[in-house]
C-alpha cells in the first residue's frame, strides 16, 4: 500500500498552509456569483481529484483545525466522509487510530465555537467511524457519548451525538451487511436503558432546579381544578397536584438541553419497543414539558417585558411543549403494545386528557378560542396528532376501562374542534370525528345484540355534533368564517367551499346511518325554515319592461337574502346526501319522511321553473343571480338523489294506487322541460338533464313516452332547425330519450312491453340524430377544402360522441335492449367504417372513431354478428400498415399514441371473446403486436402504448392458452402425466422475451403490471411449470429479477419482486439452489471468491416463501456492501 512519505516537518506545514490558502481562494472563487458555470466545473473536478488522494485527510486534519472559513472545513468533513463510507476498508489501522483519535480531540476543542452546522456534520463523521468499528476497534465510542452527556460542561454536545448515533446506527442509510446492521441494533438495544435513565435525569433535575426558584405566582384562575371532570382520571390527588405546578421559568441553558434531551427521545422512541424501560417517571416528565406548549401565561410573561430577547425565548418554551408532544406521538402511532405497558398507556392517556381539558378550559378572562389561538400552531397541530393518534390505533383498547371516561372525553373533543382557530385545524378534527363514527359503526355491526346500550350511551354526543356541523355550514350562523373560504379556485377537482361542505356533510351522513330519525328531525327543519324565504320570493318579483324584476333593494336584505340562499344551497345537498338512508331495508319504516322530502323538492323545482328565477333581474345581479341559479340547480340535484327510491316506491304501488307516484313524476317532468333550452346557464340545464337520465334509467315509469313534456323534449332534440344544446347536454338528453325506449319497463312481463312499437320509435330518433353523418358517406371519398374538413369534423364529434354514449349507457342491459339500439344503429355503424379510411390521417378524427368502435366492440359485438365484426377487423388490420403505427406513435404526439392504443383496446376485447369465432385473428394480431408495434415502442423511453401492447398479449396468452399449450385432459388420464403439445412455440417465446426485455426498462408501472401478468399466469395456467418455460427461461426471470433488485433501480417493488422469485424458484429448488445460485453468484462482477462463498453460505435452503425472500433480500444488501468494500480499495491492494 502507497503512503504519503512524511516530509521535514517544517516544511509539511508550509506545503499544508500553502495548500489550505489555496483552497480558501478557490473556495471563495467558487461560491462567488461571478463565477461562471463552466470555471465552477473545473474547480469541482479539481477538489474531487484532491479527495481521492491517498492521504489527503492529513491535510483535511490541518485545514480543520487552522481555518475558519466555513466552506473549507465543510469540503474537509466532506472528504472524511468519502473516506469512512466509501474507503475505510482499504485505509492502514495505524491511519485509522489517529483518525479515531484526533476527529474527537478536535471536536472537544472547539465545538463551542464552531458554526452549528460545521460542528453537526463533525458529530456525524465521528458516528459513521462508529458504525464502521464499534465496539471492535473503536470500544469506548458510546462511552465517551454517555461521558460527554454526564459532564455539565459537555452535556448540550453529548445529547447531539447521541442523536446522531441513533439517527445513523438504528436504522442505518448507507449499506452495511445484514449482520453488521442487526448487531448495532442489538448493541444499541443494550444501551436503551441507561440512555433512558440519564435523558429522564436531566430533564428532571432541570425543573426540580427551576421549580423551586419559581416565585409563586398569584393564585391564577385555572388552579383548583383538580376537583374537575377529569381529576377522577388521575387516581392519586399527588398527580393531579403535580400537573398543576405553576411552570418554571428556564434560563436560555436549561431550555436548549431540555430541547436536544426531548428531540433524542422522540428519535429514541421512532425505534426502541414499548416497553418497562420507559418508565412511569419518565413518561410524567414528558408530560410535565408538554405543558409547555398549552400554558398560554408562559407567553404572556415573555410579552410583558417587551424586549425581543424575551419573546424569541417565548417561542422557545412553546418549542419545548413541541417537542414533548412528538416524544408522546411517537409512543402513540406503535400499534402493537405487549400486556405490561397497557398500564403506562392509561397513564398517559389521562395524563394528555388533562392537558386537553387545560387547554379547553373557559374562565372570565378568555373564550376557548382566544386561548387557542395563542398556542403556537406547531402545537395544536402534534395535539390533534395525539387525538387521531387516540381515535384511530387505541379507542377500542381503551374504551373497555371502566375508569376511563368516553363521554367526557369526547365532551372535551368537541370543544377543542368547534374552537379551532384555522380551516386546517378545523378539517383535521372532523377527520377525528370521521374516524371515531366509522369505529362506532363497525362496533355497533359486529355487536347487534348491545346495539341499542351503546348508540344511547353516544346518543347526545352524535346529537351535539350534528347540530353543531350543521350550524357550521350555514351563514346564518358562521358568516364571517365561511366569506373566507374561497369558491373560485380548484384544488384536486374541488374549491376551499366544496371541499369545507363536502367534509361536514359526510359527518352528517355518518350521524345519519347511526341515528337516524334523530338526524332527519334535526335537519329537515332548518331546511324548512330557508324554503320558506325562496319559496316567498314570488310576491316581491314584479314586471318591468325588460321582463321580470325581484324588487328588494335594500342593502341589508340583499345580504340576508344572500345568506339564506347560500344556505339553502348547503342544505338541499345535505338532504340530497342521505337519501341512500330512506331505500333498501328501510324504506317502509322511513317512507313518509323520505315522501316528505320529495314532494318539498318536486315543488320547489317546479317553482323555480316557472317563475324563472333564473333570468329574473336582481338589485345586486353578480351576488343574486348566481345564488338563485344554484338553488334551482342544486333541488334539482338533490331530487336526482332520490331516483332509487323513486324506483323503489314505483315498484310497491305499480299495482294498486300508482297516482301519488305518478303526480310526482309528471310534476317533476314539468319542472325539468322549460330548462332543456340552450338559452338557460349551463349550470341548471346540466342538472335538469342529468335528473331527466336518472327517471328515464333508474325509474323508468311506463307512462314516462306519454307524458307531454317528454314528448315535447323529443320533438326539440329532433328539430333540425332547433339550436343545438350544448354537447355535454345533448349528449345527456339523447341518453335520455334513447333509454325510455330501449330499457325494459319495471314490473311488467315481456308480452307487455311493446317492443314493436318502441322499436320504430327508437329508430327513428337515431335517424334524425344521424342525418347529417350518414350523408358524409357520398362525398367522403372527395377530396375536401380545409373549411369544409372543419365541418365535416364538427359532424362527426357531435354524432359520435351522442352514439357512443348511447350505445355505453345499454350495454349491461338485456339482449332486446341491445338488439333494438344496434338495429337502429346499424346504417351508422356501416358509414363509420366506410369514412374511416378517409380519415386515417387525421388522428383527432380517427381518435373519435376508435373509441365509437371500441364502445360497440365492448357493448354490443354480438349484435353485429361475426361477419360484420370480421369485416371491422380486417379494415383495421389493413389500415394501421407498419408505416402508419410508425406516423402515429412517431410523430402525432398524444392523439396518435391514443390512436393505437385504442385500436389495442378493441383487439384486447377480440381476444377475450370465448368460443372459436375470433380464433383464425389471433395469428394476425400476435404478429401485428411482435412484428409491428412492439418494434416501433420497445427502445422508445416513454410509456405510450406499452401497458396497452401488454395486456393485449397477456390477454392473448390468458384467453387462448389451449393456442399454445394443447395438452387435454383425456391425454394425461391416459399417459398418467400430461405431456404438453406446444404450439406457436416461436410465437410464445418472443412474447415471453419481450416481457423479461420490459423489466429491464425504468418504467416502473410498467414492470409492475407486467410482473402481475406472469404472475397471474403462474396462478391460473401454472405458466413456471410448463417445459418450456422451466428449461429454457425459468432461470434467466430470475436472474434479471435479482439483477433488478441489487441496481435498487425499482425499490418501491422490492416485495412483489421478491414473492415473484419465489414462485419461479419454487417450481425446481434443486435446480435453483445446485445450478442457479452458485452459477449467479459465479456470474457476479466485483466480489472475491472469498466473498462469493459467504454469500453462498448466507443463503440458506429454506423453501418457506419468509424464509426465502428474506434470504434474497439478504443476499442483495450484502452484495452491494461487499462492491461497495471493495471499491473502497487502493488500487494494488493485494489481498489474501
Amino acid at each position: 500500500m502507497i503512503n504519503l512519505v512524511r516530509c521535514p516537518s517544517e516544511e509539511h506545514t508550509a506545503s499544508e498552509e500553502a495548500s489550505l490558502r489555496a483552497l480558501e481562494s478557490l473556495m471563495t472563487e467558487f461560491f462567488h456569483n461571478c463565477t461562471t458555470n463552466e470555471r465552477k466545473r473545473e474547480i469541482e473536478e479539481l477538489l474531487n481529484n484532491f479527495a481521492q488522494q491517498i492521504g489527503a485527510w492529513r491535510f483535511c486534519l490541518y485545514f480543520l483545525s487552522s481555518t475558519r472559513n466555513d466552506y473549507v472545513m465543510m469540503y474537509s468533513l466532506t472528504v472524511f466522509e468519502n473516506l469512512i463510507n466509501k474507503m475505510w476498508l482499504g485505509v492502514p489501522s495505524q491511519d485509522k487510530m489517529e483518525i479515531r483519535s484526533c476527529l474527537p480531540k478536535l471536536l472537544l476543542a472547539h465545538h463551542k465555537t464552531l458554526p452549528y452546522f460545521i460542528r453537526n456534520k463533525l458529530c456525524k463523521v465521528i458516528v459513521d467511524i462508529g458504525r464502521q468499528d464499534w465496539p471492535m476497534f473503536y470500544h469506548d465510542f458510546f462511552t465517551n457519548i454517555l461521558q460527554l452527556i454526564q459532564s455539565p460542561v459537555t452535556t448540550p454536545l453529548g445529547l447531539i451525538m447521541l442523536k446522531t448515533t441513533s439517527e445513523e446506527l438504528a436504522c442505518p442509510r448507507e449499506d452495511l451487511s445484514v449482520a453488521r446492521k442487526e448487531e448495532l441494533r442489538k448493541l444499541l438495544l443494550d444501551q436503551v436503558q441507561t440512555v433512558l435513565g440519564l435523558l429522564t435525569g436531566i430533564l428532571e433535575s432541570i425543573w426540580d432546579k427551576h421549580s423551586v426558584t419559581a416565585a409563586t405566582p398569584p393564585p391564577s384562575p385555572t388552579s383548583g381544578e383538580s376537583g374537575d371532570l377529569l381529576s377522577s382520571l388521575l387516581q392519586s390527588p399527588s398527580a393531579a397536584k403535580l400537573l398543576n405546578q405553576p411552570i418554571p421559568i428556564l434560563d436560555t441553558e436549561s431550555e436548549y438541553i431540555c430541547s436536544l434531551a426531548l428531540e433524542c427521545l422522540a428519535h429514541l422512541f421512532s425505534w426502541i419497543p414499548l416497553s418497562t424501560s420507559i418508565t412511569p417517571s419518565l413518561l410524567t416528565t414528558i408530560f410535565h414539558f408538554a405543558r409547555f406548549g398549552c400554558d398560554t401565561r408562559v407567553r404572556k410573561m415573555c410579552s410583558v417585558n417587551g424586549s425581543s430577547q424575551n419573546s424569541v425565548l417565548g417561542q422557545e418554551r412553546g418549542r419545548l411543549g413541541v417537542l414533548a408532544m412528538s416524544c408522546i406521538n411517537e409512543l402513540m402511532s406503535k400499534n402493537c403494545v405487549p400486556m405490561e405497558f397497557e398500564e403506562y398507556l392509561l397513564r398517559m392517556f389521562q395524563q394528555t386528557f388533562y392537558l386537553l381539558q387545560k387547554i379547553t378550559k373557559e374562565n372570565n378572562a378568555h373564550t376557548v378560542k382566544s386561548r387557542l389561538e395563542e398556542l403556537d400552531e406547531s402545537y395544536i397541530e402534534k395535539f390533534t396528532d395525539f387525538l387521531r393518534l387516540f381515535v384511530s390505533v387505541h379507542l377500542r383498547r381503551i374504551e373497555s376501562y371502566s375508569q376511563f371516561p368516553v363521554v367526557e372525553f369526547l365532551a372535551l373533543l368537541f370543544k377543542y374542534t368547534f374552537h379551532q382557530p384555522t380551516h386546517e385545524g378545523y378539517f383535521s378534527c372532523l377527520d377525528i370525528w370521521t374516524l371515531f363514527l366509522d369505529y362506532l359503526t363497525s362496533k355497533i355491526k359486529s355487536r347487534l345484540a348491545d346495539k341499542e346500550a351503546v348508540l344511547n350511551r353516544y346518543e347526545d354526543a352524535l346529537v351535539l355534533l350534528l347540530t353543531e356541523v350543521l350550524n357550521r355550514i350555514q351563514f346564518r350562523y358562521n358568516q364571517a368564517q365561511l366569506e373566507e373560504l374561497d369558491d373560485e379556485t380548484l384544488d384536486d377537482d374541488q374549491t376551499e367551499w366544496q371541499r369545507y361542505l363536502r367534509q361536514s356533510l359526510e359527518v352528517v351522513a355518518k350521524v345519519m346511518e347511526l341515528l337516524p330519525t334523530h338526524a332527519f328531525s334535526t335537519l329537515f327543519p332548518v331546511l324548512q325554515d330557508n324554503l320558506e324565504v325562496y319559496l316567498g320570493l314570488q310576491q316581491f318579483v314584479v314586471t318591468s319592461g325588460t321582463g321580470h324584476r325581484l324588487n328588494i333593494t335594500a342593502e341589508n336584505d340583499c345580504r340576508r337574502l344572500h345568506c339564506s340562499l347560500r344556505d339553502l344551497s348547503s342544505l338541499l345537498q345535505a338532504v340530497g346526501r342521505l337519501a341512500e338512508y330512506f331505500i333498501g331495508d328501510v324504506f317502509a319504516a322511513r317512507f313518509n319522511d323520505a315522501l316528505t322530502v320529495v314532494e318539498r323538492l318536486v315543488k320547489v323545482t317546479l317553482y323555480g321553473s316557472q317563475i324563472k328565477l333564473y333570468n329574473i333581474e336582481t338589485a345586486v345581479p353578480s351576488v343574486l343571480k348566481p345564488d338563485l341559479i344554484d338553488v334551482h340547480a342544486q333541488s334539482l340535484a338533490a331530487l336526482q338523489a332520490y331516483a332509487h327510491w323513486l324506483a323503489q316506491f314505483y315498484s310497491e304501488v305499480h299495482r294498486q294506487n300508482p297516482e301519488q307516484f305518478i303526480s310526482l313524476v309528471s310534476t317533476a317532468l314539468e319542472a325539468i322541460t322549460p330548462l332543456i333550452s340552450s338559452k338557460v346557464q349551463e349550470k341548471l340545464l346540466l342538472s335538469a338533464c342529468h335528473l331527466l337520465v336518472s327517471l328515464a334509467t333508474t325509474v323508468r315509469p311506463v307512462f314516462l313516452i306519454s307524458i307531454p313534456a317528454v314528448q315535447k323534449v323529443f320533438n326539440r332534440i329532433t328539430d333540425t332547425s332547433a339550436q343545438r344544446l350544448p354537447d355535454k347536454a345533448q349528449v345527456l338528453v339523447c341518453r335520455a330519450l334513447s333509454n325510455v325506449l330501449l330499457l325494459p319497463w319495471p314490473n311488467l312481463p315481456e308480452s307487455e312491453q311493446q317492443w314493436a312499437v318502441r322499436s320504430t320509435n327508437h329508430a327513428s330518433l337515431i335517424s334524425a340524430l344521424t342525418r347529417e353523418y350518414r350523408q358524409l358517406k357520398s362525398n367522403a371519398i372527395l377530396p375536401q377544402r380545409k373549411v369544409q374538413l372543419e365541418d365535416t369534423k364538427v359532424i362527426i364529434h357531435q354524432t359520435l360522441s351522442v352514439l357512443e354514449d348511447i350505445v355505453e349507457s345499454i350495454s349491461g342491459e338485456s339482449t332486446k335492449s341491445r338488439q333494438i339500439c344496434y338495429q337502429s344503429l346499424q346504417e351508422s355503424v356501416q358509414v363509420s367504417l366506410a369514412l374511416f379510411p378517409a380519415f386515417i390521417h387525421q388522428s383527432d378524427v380517427t381518435d373519435e372513431m376508435l373509441s365509437f368502435f371500441l364502445t360497440l366492440f365492448q357493448g354490443l359485438r354480438v349484435q353485429m354478428g361475426v361477419p360484420f365484426t370480421e369485416q371491422i377487423i380486417q379494415t383495421f388490420l389493413n389500415m394501421f400498415t407498419r408505416e402508419q403505427l410508425a406516423e402515429s406513435i412517431l410523430h402525432e404526439g398524444s392523439t396518435g399514441c391514443r390512436v393505437v392504443e385504442k385500436f389495442l383496446k378493441i383487439l384486447q376485447v377480440v381476444v377475450q371473446e370465448p368460443g372459436q369465432v375470433f380464433k383464425p385473428f389471433l395469428p394476425s394480431v400476435i404478429s401485428l403486436c411482435m412484428e409491428q408495434v412492439y418494434p416501433i415502442i420497445a427502445e422508445r423511453s416513454s410509456p405510450d402504448v406499452k401497458a396497452e401492447l401488454f395486456e393485449l398479449l397477456f390477454r392473448v396468452l390468458h384467453h387462448n392458452w389451449r393456442y399454445f399449450f394443447k395438452s387435454s385432459v383425456l391425454a394425461s388420464v391416459q399417459r398418467g402425466v400430461a405431456e404438453e403439445q406446444m404450439e406457436n412455440e416461436a410465437q410464445f417465446s418472443a412474447i415471453m422475451q419481450a416481457f423479461g426485455q420490459s423489466f429491464l426498462q425504468p418504467d416502473i408501472h410498467l414492470f409492475k403490471q407486467n410482473l402481475f401478468y406472469l404472475e397471474t399466469l403462474n396462478t391460473k395456467q401454472k405458466l413456471y411449470h410448463k417445459k418450456i418455460f422451466r428449461t429454457t427461461m425459468l432461470f434467466q426471470f430470475v436472474n434479471v429479477l435479482l439483477q433488478v433488485l441489487v441496481h435498487k433501480s425499482h425499490d418501491l417493488l422490492q416485495e412483489e419482486i421478491g414473492i415473484a422469485t419465489y414462485n419461479m424458484a419454487s417450481v425446481d429448488f434443486d435446480g435453483f439452489y445446485s445450478a442457479f445460485l452458485p452459477e449467479f453468484l459465479a456470474s457476479c462482477d466485483g466480489v472475491d471468491s472469498n466473498q462469493k462463498n459467504v454469500l453462498g453460505r448466507n443463503f440458506k435452503m429454506d423453501r418457506d416463501l419468509p424464509s426465502f425472500t428474506q434470504n434474497v433480500h439478504r443476499l442483495v444488501n450484502d452484495l452491494r456492501y461487499y462492491r461497495l468494500c471493495n471499491d473502497s480499495l487502493p488500487p494494488g491492494t493485494v489481498k489474501l
